[in-house]
């Protein structure tokens, strides 16, 4: 059994909601389970999984566990950066390539240990689609677990170019009010309506739009 096992999340993240039911499942890999929401709190332990994490990690918070480990939803090295899932919609796919792999000194880079992969219909919306990344999420970290150590043997370096997403910002939500709904659905479907809801700007005025799906 594993001395300690640290959940890091950002405070704020919507992968939190996935967490508190995890928890207490993870007592059978480790004497003592944390979550914590600053990655400077991190103490000395086993496994350290940065979840929902946008925090930048130094290598002696690194050094602090025997493996960090990172849940990205692209195809590394393809697609490092900010918001993968976002943008791959955006781009028009529906198929979302989701690695586990050991956070290293430079961000998104380091060798990939699982894949799973996402598919949707390409109707649902925010809400949806990180529910089933959070089901992923926790899928390989638990994976993980449970092929620990020999997983480790198992890695793959990542090869080929990089490319890299942007941060997102409330801007990038914004609507042309002189295209179709079809054609900006791809952005409709990503927004988030509490943090960045969709917008345009008319006549002098900003207007919102808040989607949800009819149940």
């Amino acid at each position: 059994m594993l001395k300690q096992i640290t959940i890091v999340s950002d405070r704020k993240n919507w992968i939190n909601d996935h967490i508190p039911k995890w928890l207490p499942t993870l007592k059978k890999h480790a004497e003592e389970i944390m979550w914590i929401h600053d990655a400077s709190d991190l103490t000395s332990g086993d496994i350290a999984f940065f979840l929902g994490c946008e925090q930048i990690v130094s290598p002696t918070l690194l050094s602090r566990n025997l493996h960090n480990l990172v849940v990205h939803a692209s195809d590394l090295p393809k697609g490092k950066g900010w918001s993968p899932l976002t943008w791959r919609i955006l781009e028009g796919d529906n198929e979302i390539p989701v690695v586990l792999f050991e956070a290293v000194g430079k961000v998104d880079d380091g060798p990939i240990y699982l894949r799973e992969k996402l598919v949707f219909e390409g109707n649902e919306l925010i809400d949806e689609m990180r529910l089933e990344l959070g089901k992923t999420t926790i899928s390989l970290c638990n994976q993980f677990l449970q092929q620990y150590p020999a997983v480790i043997a198992r890695a793959e370096q990542q090869q080929g170019d990089s490319s890299y997403y942007p941060r997102r910002t409330p801007a990038d939500s914004q609507l042309d009010p002189d295209l179709t709904i079809r054609e900006q659905f791809r952005l409709m479907r990503v927004a988030d309506n509490a943090r960045y809801p969709c917008y345009f700007e008319l006549d002098g005025c900003t207007f919102e739009i808040k989607v949800e799906k009819r149940r």
